[in-house]
């Protein structure tokens, strides 16, 4: 209950700024030395946070279905592709932690690669793998291996870190009981990474949503809510609000990812406890 009054005192004091800068910004914004250092607050760049939620109630296009619907539909196909993405980049994640912690060479070989994936651009990358989509996989199997790029590393990199974190007591004394390496991994080093995997599955999960966005909008991969960020964007100068309702989308479908990651946190703990 702390920790949902603390969010929801989090969200309202975030939408306490965004209003009480909205009354005092400029509607030029704010420069120094010719540089503008904060936004605009006209309304067609900050709509009023009322507005942008009385649009959600209002048709999508005349006679359509309301906003909210449209949104639910597009973040619904979009939680199939992060599963999707998630599950694999999880599963290589999982993998690759346990090699190199199996085999230091291994480690002292994937590991700066690892990191170095992640410092490749995300949107010049994305092109690139929807090429993929008609000839080798499905057009959102790509926004899934996108999704896959993304979530893999927390993974890789938390539970490596988790498989390493026994102390060499506790090894020497699995060894002492002639245990080999896999009894080890599976009754002393997995209990021991428990702590560090599910932060980095929430991670990953978090990462997973935005390869997600952010592949369906370089793919152009259509009933996403990366789709409708891009069609209602360009509506912007005329319906600011209706941007603003795609991006409240994606934000609510990235909290209910990790809310689900963190459910299943709890179910693990409470199934280990009894």
């Amino acid at each position: 209950m702390r920790r949902a009054l603390g969010s929801l005192a989090l969200a309202a004091a975030a939408a306490g700024v965004w209003e009480l800068y909205k009354w005092l910004g400029s509607d030029d914004g704010t420069t120094v030395a010719g540089v503008r250092i904060l936004p605009r607050a006209d309304d067609l760049s900050m709509p009023h946070l009322w507005t942008v939620l009385a649009r959600l109630g209002d048709p999508e296009l005349t006679g359509g279905d309301p906003i909210w619907q449209v949104l639910l539909r597009a973040c619904l196909t979009t939680l199939g592709i992060v599963a999707v993405g998630f599950a694999a980049g999880a599963l290589v994640g999982l993998v690759l932690a346990v090699l190199m912690e199996r085999f230091r060479f291994a480690e002292r070989g994937l590991l700066p690669y690892v990191v170095l994936s992640q410092t490749v651009p995300l949107v010049a990358l994305a092109p690139l793998i929807s090429g993929w989509g008609g000839t080798i996989m499905p057009q959102w199997a790509t926004v899934s291996v996108i999704a896959a790029y993304l979530a893999f590393f927390p993974v890789a990199v938390g539970l490596l870190r988790g498989l390493q974190s026994p102390p060499p007591e506790a090894v020497e004394l699995m060894r002492s009981y002639s245990a080999g390496w896999w009894h080890t991994l599976v009754k002393l080093r997995l209990p021991a990474a428990t702590p560090f995997l599910f932060p980095a599955l929430r991670l990953a999960g978090a990462a997973a949503v935005v390869g997600a966005v952010v592949g369906e909008i370089s793919t152009g991969t259509k009933g996403g809510i990366g789709r409708l960020v891009i069609e209602y964007s360009r509506e912007a100068t005329t319906d600011p609000a209706k941007v603003y309702t795609a991006m409240l989308g994606a934000v609510l479908l990235g909290l209910a990812v990790t809310g689900l990651l963190v459910g299943a946190q709890r179910l693990f703990a409470r199934g280990v406890a009894t």
